[in-house]
């Protein structure tokens, strides 16, 4: 296994995380609410199954960017998934428990890769015998001892959060808006701050509609380079595609935060609500407008307002934004916002 460079070796982890987290959360994000609302039960569990095996696919996807060998892929998939977290032993029974940590999976995953390269093709004939067992008991058992303290960012970030609801809703939305808009592009989970912290109400639509801006300004400013498919699936998927790019030029967000900054004073204008369950989501699957409706109402004015601030809002001030930072300021450009799955 060809050894990296410290900076080559996190892209390729943070880009198999990215590619990992898409293949997981589309079919879900794609279908799991038309499914609830057609009753289509198989179709719901199905995709439930595929998002909860998400630190799974992750270190299958990261495997894939190291070229790593069927042993050692296989070991990093269940050693990545024994450090997510999300599988648990509860009443003697093991169970499966959300996706887990999403970032101390990626971590783990980084220190499984980096201990395979350093034992190599050591064992020869007894790689099959050995590497699964120190590498899964190993750094797997390490993940474990990690994961409260990694899991506390999640926390910090939620407790944060939380005290901007203490604003007026113009201003909260704002801040609120902006915050996810960042997460969601991030390793942070959107969906487990805003269950941690019984995210409701205004600051519910806001976190969505932050969510949105993110989705929306992220196909807009790469579609010249990233082409329909993949622009399409920022907001129909999940902007966490976006993640290696934005952690190694991050001001490729700058045109995603203004965005968001507009869409969560909408949200405050507009009175958009929200569920915990519903917040860490935006518009794919519908999940942030039908959540909406479901509170307000279903009238022809609620419908109207869910529209413009759910799509209109967000993908106008995508144009926007990326103008104002692309041709007028010419701080970033279409190839920071590149997303190669090769």
């Amino acid at each position: 296994m060809e050894k990296e460079s410290f900076k080559s070796f996190i892209n390729k982890v943070l880009t198999g995380m990215s590619v990992g987290i898409v293949v997981a959360l589309i079919p879900g994000a794609l279908l799991g609410e038309v499914a609830k609302a057609l009753n289509w039960t198989e179709v719901v569990n199905i995709t439930t199954i595929a998002t909860r095996l998400l630190a799974v696919i992750m270190g299958l996807t990261i495997a894939m960017q190291f070229k790593l060998t069927p042993i050692q892929s296989a070991t990093l998939a269940i050693t990545t998934a024994i450090g997510s977290g999300a599988f648990v032993f509860k009443d003697g029974m093991l169970a499966l428990v959300g996706i887990g940590d999403v970032i101390n999976a990626g971590i783990v995953a980084g220190i499984a890769v980096y201990v395979m390269q350093l034992i190599g093709s050591r064992f020869k004939a007894y790689s099959i015998l050995l590497i699964p067992t120190i590498v899964t008991v190993g750094v797997g058992g390490l993940g474990l001892v990690m994961l409260p303290y990694v899991a506390s960012v999640t926390g910090f970030v939620g407790a944060m959060v939380n005290s901007f609801t203490s604003f007026t809703p113009i201003v909260a939305g704002i801040l609120i808006s902006i915050t996810f808009a960042v997460m969601i592009v991030s390793p942070l989970s959107t969906a487990g701050v805003a269950m941690a912290i019984s995210l409701t109400g205004v600051a519910s639509g806001a976190a969505n509609l932050g969510i949105c801006a993110a989705g929306f300004g992220l196909a807009v400013a790469g579609f010249s380079v990233n082409g329909f498919g993949t622009s399409i699936a920022h907001f129909l998927g999940s902007p966490k595609m976006q993640m290696a790019n934005m952690i190694k030029k991050p001001k490729m967000m700058l045109p995603i935060i203004l965005n968001a900054a507009v869409t969560g004073a909408v949200a405050g204008l507009l009175m958009i609500q929200g569920t915990p369950a519903s917040a860490g989501f935006g518009i794919s699957g519908l999940i942030g407008p039908i959540n909406h409706l479901n509170i307000v109402g279903y009238g022809i004015d609620q419908l109207l307002i869910a529209v413009v601030a759910f799509v209109v809002v967000p993908v106008a001030m995508s144009y926007v934004s990326t103008y104002i930072f692309e041709k007028k300021l010419k701080m970033v450009e279409p190839q920071d916002y590149f997303v190669d799955f090769k």
